[in-house]
């Protein structure tokens, strides 16, 4: 259902508000340049900071935009239960394929209330992707838990940020080997595959979706020699992004390009100048400019 390089697509702001003209132009981009999917409004499409209103908007417009063409995944994640079910709902009105859910940050639930949270998801029909990201949510699902939601019919897929690629054997014992898992780290997502995941939602791939299609269509395939060509032309990008917050530096790199604007919301900021200068380096070392 789901594979390959999925990039976690970028906001595009103008002067403060939802940019729809170049989130339209962006969604035909990547679908020409080869992304296997979309995953709009996470963490990287600076859904911490769109009203309510705006999130459901971002997502209704990729899934027109994008007419069936690709998977969309949308992103429904908060920390509040009920907030998160009528997320989902949202999706599943808009036509989104699955629902991206994060493991509810900051009140630190139990395993058993990861279980409650996901089960009240998982009744509304749509597909969901558990999104396993400990070091900002700062709660880890474990693979026991996951094998359990997994027997649920809606829970398909793990966006796996954990880094940790002893996960991905782990989670095949728990879950089985039809239980689909991405990685949510570009820098790894190499030894992911190898290890049993099928695919990767990407920041990077917002700057080089071709790149990292091209990279994720060899590890599938089994050519690691190439992948590993594709790696060592994109780890430099994937560090320099991540040199302050990921989609602050995808937006810049994305403007070098005149993709979009380098706008970000308060409370993220514009790069310091000498992550601008690691960013154009790297992408000249891929080939990018």
């Amino acid at each position: 259902m789901f594979r390959g390089s999925m990039p976690a697509l970028v906001t595009p702001f103008k002067d403060g508000t939802v940019d729809l003209d170049t989130l339209k132009k962006l969604v035909e981009w990547h679908i020409d340049q080869g992304s296997h999917g979309l995953v709009p409004v996470g963490t990287t499409g600076e859904s911490p900071t769109l009203s309510h209103e705006e999130h459901d908007l971002v997502v209704k417009t990729v899934v027109e935009q994008v007419g069936g063409r690709i998977p969309v995944i949308a992103g429904a994640g908060s920390n509040n239960t009920i907030e998160s079910v009528r997320l989902v709902q949202a999706a599943k009105d808009a036509g989104a394929d699955a629902a991206l859910v994060v493991t509810p940050y900051y009140n630190k639930p139990t395993q058993r209330g990861l279980m409650v949270h996901f089960e009240e998801c998982a009744k509304i029909g749509l597909p969901i992707v558990i999104y396993n990201i400990p070091g900002r949510s700062v709660i880890d699902m474990t693979p026991a838990t996951m094998g359990a939601l997994a027997k649920l019919p809606e829970i398909v897929a793990v966006k796996d940020a954990t880094g940790d690629l002893c996960r991905v054997p782990r989670t095949r014992i728990t879950c089985g080997h039809d239980f689909i898992q991405l990685s949510g780290e570009d820098a790894t997502a190499l030894g992911f595959n190898a290890h049993g995941g099928k695919g990767c939602i990407s920041v990077t791939a917002n700057v080089a979706p071709k790149l990292c299609s091209e990279f994720q269509e060899a590890t599938l395939r089994g050519d690691f020699a190439t992948a590993l060509d594709y790696q060592d032309r994109l780890m430099p990008l994937h560090d320099a992004i991540f040199t302050e917050p990921g989609v602050a530096g995808a937006k810049y790199a994305m403007s070098l390009l005149d993709l979009c604007s380098a706008e970000v919301r308060s409370p993220l900021t514009e790069l310091e100048d000498s992550t601008k200068e690691l960013i154009k380096k790297a992408m000249v070392h891929a080939g990018l400019l």
